[in-house]
Protein backbone atom coordinates (compact mmCIF):
# COMPACT_ATOMS: atom_id res chain seq x y z
CA UNK A 1 0.00 0.00 0.00
CA UNK A 2 1.31 3.57 -1.23
CA UNK A 3 1.73 5.53 1.69
CA UNK A 4 -0.27 8.43 2.64
CA UNK A 5 1.69 11.81 2.86
CA UNK A 6 0.14 14.64 4.66
CA UNK A 7 0.29 17.86 3.42
CA UNK A 8 0.58 19.46 7.04
CA UNK A 9 3.80 17.29 6.85
CA UNK A 10 4.83 18.35 3.56
CA UNK A 11 4.62 22.00 4.47
CA UNK A 12 6.56 21.26 7.47
CA UNK A 13 9.27 19.60 4.92
CA UNK A 14 9.39 22.61 3.03
CA UNK A 15 9.51 25.49 6.05
CA UNK A 16 12.35 23.48 7.78
CA UNK A 17 14.62 23.99 4.61
CA UNK A 18 13.66 27.22 3.30
CA UNK A 19 13.67 28.70 6.81
CA UNK A 20 16.96 27.30 7.86
CA UNK A 21 15.76 25.39 11.45
CA UNK A 22 13.25 23.55 12.47
CA UNK A 23 12.46 26.26 15.40
CA UNK A 24 11.81 28.97 12.44
CA UNK A 25 9.63 25.94 11.00
CA UNK A 26 7.99 25.71 14.66
CA UNK A 27 6.77 29.43 15.21
CA UNK A 28 5.83 29.97 11.34
CA UNK A 29 3.44 26.37 11.61
CA UNK A 30 2.52 27.33 15.44
CA UNK A 31 3.90 24.43 16.57
CA UNK A 32 6.38 23.54 19.51
CA UNK A 33 10.00 22.66 17.60
CA UNK A 34 9.67 19.17 19.17
CA UNK A 35 5.99 18.50 17.17
CA UNK A 36 8.10 19.33 14.12
CA UNK A 37 10.50 17.12 14.28
CA UNK A 38 7.95 14.24 15.12
CA UNK A 39 6.05 15.49 12.14
CA UNK A 40 9.46 14.99 10.24
CA UNK A 41 10.20 11.72 11.47
CA UNK A 42 6.76 10.31 10.63
CA UNK A 43 7.15 11.26 6.94
CA UNK A 44 10.59 9.98 6.62
CA UNK A 45 9.05 6.87 7.95
CA UNK A 46 6.71 6.93 5.36
CA UNK A 47 8.56 7.78 2.73
CA UNK A 48 11.70 4.97 4.18
CA UNK A 49 14.61 7.51 3.54
CA UNK A 50 15.94 10.10 5.71
CA UNK A 51 14.92 13.83 4.16
CA UNK A 52 17.72 15.51 6.45
CA UNK A 53 21.36 14.90 7.06
CA UNK A 54 22.25 14.07 11.11
CA UNK A 55 22.73 17.36 12.88
CA UNK A 56 25.50 18.00 15.22
CA UNK A 57 26.95 20.73 16.80
CA UNK A 58 28.86 22.45 14.35
CA UNK A 59 25.79 21.74 11.59
CA UNK A 60 23.77 24.85 12.78
CA UNK A 61 21.41 24.73 9.82
CA UNK A 62 19.87 21.81 8.79
CA UNK A 63 20.92 20.14 5.02
CA UNK A 64 18.89 17.99 2.95
CA UNK A 65 19.95 14.74 1.97
CA UNK A 66 20.34 13.48 -1.58
CA UNK A 67 16.95 11.97 -1.29
CA UNK A 68 15.69 15.18 0.40
CA UNK A 69 16.95 17.15 -2.51
CA UNK A 70 15.26 15.19 -4.86
CA UNK A 71 11.95 14.95 -2.65
CA UNK A 72 11.62 18.80 -2.30
CA UNK A 73 10.56 19.30 -5.32
CA UNK A 74 7.42 16.70 -5.80
CA UNK A 75 6.57 18.16 -2.04
CA UNK A 76 6.67 21.28 -3.69
CA UNK A 77 4.14 20.74 -6.55
CA UNK A 78 2.17 18.67 -3.79
CA UNK A 79 1.27 21.51 -1.73
CA UNK A 80 0.89 23.72 -5.38
CA UNK A 81 -1.67 21.26 -6.76
CA UNK A 82 -3.37 20.85 -3.07
CA UNK A 83 -4.13 24.68 -2.25
CA UNK A 84 -4.81 25.18 -6.37
CA UNK A 85 -7.64 22.59 -5.76
CA UNK A 86 -8.50 24.02 -2.25
CA UNK A 87 -8.55 27.61 -3.98
CA UNK A 88 -10.74 26.30 -7.30
CA UNK A 89 -13.57 25.07 -5.37
CA UNK A 90 -13.60 27.39 -2.65
CA UNK A 91 -14.52 29.57 -5.27
CA UNK A 92 -16.96 27.12 -6.70
CA UNK A 93 -18.58 26.92 -3.65
CA UNK A 94 -19.01 30.81 -3.45
CA UNK A 95 -20.39 30.65 -6.89
CA UNK A 96 -17.18 32.73 -7.87
CA UNK A 97 -15.89 30.09 -10.67
CA UNK A 98 -17.83 27.77 -12.80
CA UNK A 99 -20.16 28.14 -15.66
CA UNK A 100 -23.17 29.03 -15.84
CA UNK A 101 -26.10 27.82 -18.23
CA UNK A 102 -29.63 28.87 -18.26
CA UNK A 103 -31.99 28.98 -20.86
CA UNK A 104 -34.73 31.35 -21.04
CA UNK A 105 -37.85 32.72 -23.30
CA UNK A 106 -36.48 36.13 -24.93
CA UNK A 107 -38.90 38.37 -23.32
CA UNK A 108 -37.33 37.53 -19.70
CA UNK A 109 -33.70 37.34 -21.06
CA UNK A 110 -33.72 40.68 -22.44
CA UNK A 111 -35.98 42.73 -20.33
CA UNK A 112 -35.07 40.89 -16.91
CA UNK A 113 -31.66 38.87 -17.01
CA UNK A 114 -29.54 41.39 -17.62
CA UNK A 115 -30.13 43.13 -14.44
CA UNK A 116 -30.26 40.12 -12.32
CA UNK A 117 -27.29 38.25 -13.63
CA UNK A 118 -25.14 42.27 -13.54
CA UNK A 119 -26.56 42.17 -9.86
CA UNK A 120 -25.73 38.52 -8.75
CA UNK A 121 -22.30 38.33 -10.68
CA UNK A 122 -20.78 40.95 -9.44
CA UNK A 123 -17.07 41.01 -9.46
CA UNK A 124 -16.84 37.39 -10.26
CA UNK A 125 -14.89 37.06 -12.94
CA UNK A 126 -14.18 33.81 -13.59
CA UNK A 127 -17.90 32.55 -13.71
CA UNK A 128 -18.72 32.39 -17.24
CA UNK A 129 -22.30 32.23 -18.17
CA UNK A 130 -24.37 30.44 -21.48
CA UNK A 131 -28.08 32.44 -21.88
CA UNK A 132 -29.80 30.70 -24.70
CA UNK A 133 -33.04 32.35 -25.35
CA UNK A 134 -36.11 30.72 -27.19
CA UNK A 135 -39.55 29.53 -27.02
CA UNK A 136 -40.76 27.61 -24.01
CA UNK A 137 -40.63 24.49 -25.52
CA UNK A 138 -38.00 24.83 -26.20
CA UNK A 139 -36.39 25.54 -22.48
CA UNK A 140 -38.14 22.73 -21.23
CA UNK A 141 -36.36 20.59 -23.96
CA UNK A 142 -32.98 21.90 -22.75
CA UNK A 143 -33.66 21.34 -19.26
CA UNK A 144 -35.16 17.88 -20.02
CA UNK A 145 -32.07 17.07 -21.98
CA UNK A 146 -29.37 18.31 -19.23
CA UNK A 147 -28.13 21.19 -21.60
CA UNK A 148 -29.12 23.79 -19.10
CA UNK A 149 -28.54 24.05 -15.51
CA UNK A 150 -32.47 25.39 -15.61
CA UNK A 151 -34.75 27.57 -17.60
CA UNK A 152 -37.24 30.07 -16.76
CA UNK A 153 -40.24 29.72 -19.27
CA UNK A 154 -44.29 30.60 -19.42
CA UNK A 155 -45.99 27.57 -21.17
CA UNK A 156 -44.92 23.94 -19.79
CA UNK A 157 -46.18 20.64 -19.62
CA UNK A 158 -46.19 19.03 -15.70
CA UNK A 159 -44.07 15.96 -16.79
CA UNK A 160 -43.22 13.91 -13.89
CA UNK A 161 -39.16 14.75 -13.68
CA UNK A 162 -39.23 18.24 -14.11
CA UNK A 163 -40.55 21.06 -11.67
CA UNK A 164 -42.00 24.36 -12.29
CA UNK A 165 -41.95 27.62 -9.44
CA UNK A 166 -44.13 30.42 -10.73
CA UNK A 167 -41.83 33.73 -10.33
CA UNK A 168 -43.48 36.61 -12.77
CA UNK A 169 -47.01 37.29 -13.87
CA UNK A 170 -47.36 38.51 -17.46
CA UNK A 171 -50.21 39.90 -18.89
CA UNK A 172 -51.35 39.82 -22.68
CA UNK A 173 -52.08 43.14 -24.70
CA UNK A 174 -52.48 44.53 -28.57
CA UNK A 175 -49.32 45.98 -29.90
CA UNK A 176 -50.07 48.48 -32.62
CA UNK A 177 -48.13 51.45 -34.38
CA UNK A 178 -48.17 54.61 -32.40
CA UNK A 179 -50.58 56.32 -35.43
CA UNK A 180 -53.33 53.24 -35.45
CA UNK A 181 -56.65 54.23 -34.91
CA UNK A 182 -56.16 52.23 -31.66
CA UNK A 183 -53.12 53.68 -30.03
CA UNK A 184 -54.88 56.23 -28.12
CA UNK A 185 -57.25 53.76 -26.30
CA UNK A 186 -56.04 52.76 -22.28
CA UNK A 187 -57.46 49.18 -22.84
CA UNK A 188 -58.91 47.05 -25.41
CA UNK A 189 -61.50 44.00 -26.03
CA UNK A 190 -61.23 41.47 -28.55
CA UNK A 191 -64.11 42.73 -29.91
CA UNK A 192 -62.47 45.59 -30.74
CA UNK A 193 -59.69 44.11 -32.63
CA UNK A 194 -61.99 42.22 -35.55
CA UNK A 195 -61.71 43.67 -39.10
CA UNK A 196 -58.14 44.24 -38.59
CA UNK A 197 -54.80 42.69 -39.94
CA UNK A 198 -53.48 40.59 -36.85
CA UNK A 199 -50.08 39.39 -37.08
CA UNK A 200 -50.12 35.92 -34.71
CA UNK A 201 -46.91 34.79 -33.07
CA UNK A 202 -45.47 32.12 -30.34
CA UNK A 203 -47.23 33.90 -27.50
CA UNK A 204 -50.68 34.12 -29.55
CA UNK A 205 -51.15 30.80 -28.63
CA UNK A 206 -52.12 31.59 -24.77
CA UNK A 207 -55.15 33.22 -26.21
CA UNK A 208 -56.59 29.51 -27.00
CA UNK A 209 -59.85 28.37 -25.49
CA UNK A 210 -60.57 32.30 -24.93
CA UNK A 211 -63.08 34.51 -26.48
CA UNK A 212 -60.44 35.76 -28.66
CA UNK A 213 -59.30 32.26 -29.96
CA UNK A 214 -61.23 33.15 -33.63
CA UNK A 215 -58.38 36.20 -33.47
CA UNK A 216 -55.43 34.12 -34.00
CA UNK A 217 -57.51 31.40 -36.79
CA UNK A 218 -58.34 34.21 -39.00
CA UNK A 219 -54.50 36.08 -38.30
CA UNK A 220 -53.61 36.82 -41.74
CA UNK A 221 -49.80 36.52 -40.84
CA UNK A 222 -47.72 34.21 -38.43
CA UNK A 223 -44.07 35.66 -37.40
CA UNK A 224 -42.00 33.17 -35.44
CA UNK A 225 -38.90 36.00 -34.78
CA UNK A 226 -39.60 39.02 -32.48
CA UNK A 227 -37.49 41.22 -34.85
CA UNK A 228 -39.34 40.03 -37.95
CA UNK A 229 -43.04 41.29 -36.24
CA UNK A 230 -41.65 44.29 -34.87
CA UNK A 231 -40.21 44.87 -38.44
CA UNK A 232 -43.41 44.24 -39.64
CA UNK A 233 -45.70 46.11 -36.93
CA UNK A 234 -43.27 49.33 -37.32
CA UNK A 235 -44.21 49.08 -41.25
CA UNK A 236 -48.16 48.97 -40.80
CA UNK A 237 -48.21 45.67 -41.28
CA UNK A 238 -51.35 45.49 -38.90
CA UNK A 239 -51.22 44.63 -35.06
CA UNK A 240 -50.56 42.04 -32.69
CA UNK A 241 -50.87 40.15 -29.17
CA UNK A 242 -47.64 39.90 -26.56
CA UNK A 243 -47.43 39.42 -23.26
CA UNK A 244 -46.13 43.12 -21.58
CA UNK A 245 -42.73 41.68 -20.81
CA UNK A 246 -42.35 40.52 -25.01
CA UNK A 247 -42.94 44.27 -25.27
CA UNK A 248 -39.74 46.45 -26.01
CA UNK A 249 -39.64 48.63 -23.35
CA UNK A 250 -39.47 52.77 -24.74
CA UNK A 251 -40.40 51.80 -28.10
CA UNK A 252 -40.91 55.17 -29.94
CA UNK A 253 -43.23 53.66 -32.64
CA UNK A 254 -45.44 51.02 -30.78
CA UNK A 255 -47.79 51.23 -28.26
CA UNK A 256 -49.02 48.06 -25.82
CA UNK A 257 -52.60 48.29 -24.77
CA UNK A 258 -53.89 45.65 -22.02
CA UNK A 259 -56.74 43.72 -23.09
CA UNK A 260 -59.20 43.80 -20.64
CA UNK A 261 -61.53 41.21 -22.39
CA UNK A 262 -60.59 38.71 -22.07
CA UNK A 263 -57.97 39.39 -19.62
CA UNK A 264 -55.14 36.63 -19.95
CA UNK A 265 -52.14 36.09 -17.52
CA UNK A 266 -49.40 34.34 -17.78
CA UNK A 267 -47.32 32.55 -15.11
CA UNK A 268 -43.51 32.53 -15.67
CA UNK A 269 -40.88 30.64 -13.00
CA UNK A 270 -38.12 28.90 -13.32
CA UNK A 271 -38.44 25.19 -14.56
CA UNK A 272 -35.91 22.11 -13.54
CA UNK A 273 -35.70 19.07 -13.09
CA UNK A 274 -37.17 17.65 -9.92
CA UNK A 275 -34.68 14.57 -9.97
CA UNK A 276 -31.35 16.12 -9.88
CA UNK A 277 -29.32 18.84 -7.66
CA UNK A 278 -28.45 21.99 -9.10
CA UNK A 279 -24.42 22.61 -9.47
CA UNK A 280 -23.74 25.62 -6.52
CA UNK A 281 -23.56 28.35 -9.06
CA UNK A 282 -26.86 27.68 -10.73
CA UNK A 283 -28.31 26.92 -7.05
CA UNK A 284 -27.07 30.30 -5.97
CA UNK A 285 -28.62 32.28 -8.97
CA UNK A 286 -32.03 30.01 -8.26
CA UNK A 287 -31.91 31.39 -4.33
CA UNK A 288 -31.41 34.78 -5.32
CA UNK A 289 -33.85 35.28 -8.07
CA UNK A 290 -36.21 34.08 -5.28
CA UNK A 291 -35.44 35.92 -2.75
CA UNK A 292 -35.09 39.15 -5.32
CA UNK A 293 -39.22 38.76 -5.60
CA UNK A 294 -39.15 37.69 -1.64
CA UNK A 295 -39.84 34.10 -2.37
CA UNK A 296 -37.74 31.91 0.29
CA UNK A 297 -36.06 29.41 -1.18
CA UNK A 298 -36.49 27.44 2.00
CA UNK A 299 -40.38 27.26 1.49
CA UNK A 300 -39.55 26.11 -2.33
Amino acid sequence: MLPDLKIVQLRHFVWVHELQGFHAAAEKAHRTQPAISLSIRDLEGKLGQALFEKRNARAARPELTPFGVQFMAYAKELIAHHDRVIKDMSLIAQHKSGHLRIASVPSIASRLLPDILTRFIGDATDLHVSLFDDSSEVVLAMVENQQVDFGIASLWEAESDIRFIPIWEDSIGVVCRSDHRLADETELSWQQLRGERLIANGTSRLLADTAAEELVADAQFYMSNMISLLAMLEAGMGITTLPRFAFPAEHGQLRFIPLSEPQVNRDIGIVRRADHSLPVAAQALFDFILRDNELDPKQV
